[in-house]
């Protein structure tokens, strides 16, 4: 059985990924909270690539998929530093796409690094989802629960999260969206109207903040969180070609 490829990141954090060589600027492809690379958005985006002889990469965080380390110990943070680590196997500029919290991650990863971003793809992109959403929505006993550790949310998409106390502080120091947040270059953001996870709001929210010449929200009536049926589907790779466009 061929044994998927892996890196040490700076960290000490051994992370699993799938590169996809052809010319540039690399697509990375940044998965959501407790989602993994093998997801239908990734995999789809990897084979038209693949076809167009473009360079891709996607990879799990710490704690997610094939990736070591537990998902109860990570937060914000280490995610974005894992996904740093990840984008350092390219040469070059990239374009990111990232789909929920993987929106929250380009982001902060455009912040950090801004030369190395050429354009971006959001899907249901999350930025301060721990904050807004999450501690936000709680109620008191919620909150009660959490400070003494952690707190399990029910899911759609199988075991409830479990949250921890870390997850949530930790996350105060990656908000994007209370402070100036330049974007300079070709955003696409993409948001479905019946995502039950990450209201419209947030994507109306996010382009009203950033500061970017070429940002673009485009919403689908009735596509859900998952955003992942064929119309969905060609309307990410379609977005990345206009991004790709942009850049020449």
């Amino acid at each position: 059985m061929e044994t998927t490829p892996s890196f040490v990141s700076p960290q000490g954090r051994r992370l699993a990924y799938h590169l996809t060589d052809g010319t540039g600027p690399a697509i990375v492809f940044l998965g959501g909270f407790k989602s993994d690379m093998g997801g239908t958005k990734a995999v789809h985006l990897e084979q038209w690539a693949r076809e167009a002889g473009r360079a891709f990469l996607r990879f799990d965080y710490s704690g997610h998929g094939e990736s070591s380390e537990d998902f109860t110990d990570g937060a914000i943070g280490d995610w974005f530093e894992d996904a740093c680590a990840a984008i350092g196997l390219l040469a070059g500029q990239v374009v990111l796409v990232g789909s929920s919290m993987g929106g929250w991650i380009s982001l902060l990863v455009a912040r950090e690094m801004p030369e190395r971003v050429a354009g971006m793809v959001t899907i249901a992109a999350a930025p301060d989802f721990t904050e807004d959403s999450m501690w936000g929505g709680f109620t008191y006993a919620q909150k009660e629960e959490l400070m003494a550790g952690q707190v399990a949310l029910p899911s759609d998409y199988g075991e409830p999260y479990i949250i921890t106390r870390r997850l949530i502080e930790e996350g105060r120091n990656r908000l994007v969206l209370r402070d100036p947040l330049p974007l300079s270059f070709p955003v696409r953001s993409l948001q479905g109207t019946a995502d039950a996870d990450v209201d419209m709001s947030v994507a109306l929210r996010l382009l009203d903040h950033a500061d970017s010449p070429d940002m673009r929200l485009t919403l689908v009536d009735g596509a859900d969180h998952r955003f992942s049926d064929d119309t969905c589907l060609d309307l990410i790779v379609s977005s990345v070609k206009e991004v790709l466009e942009r850049v020449g």
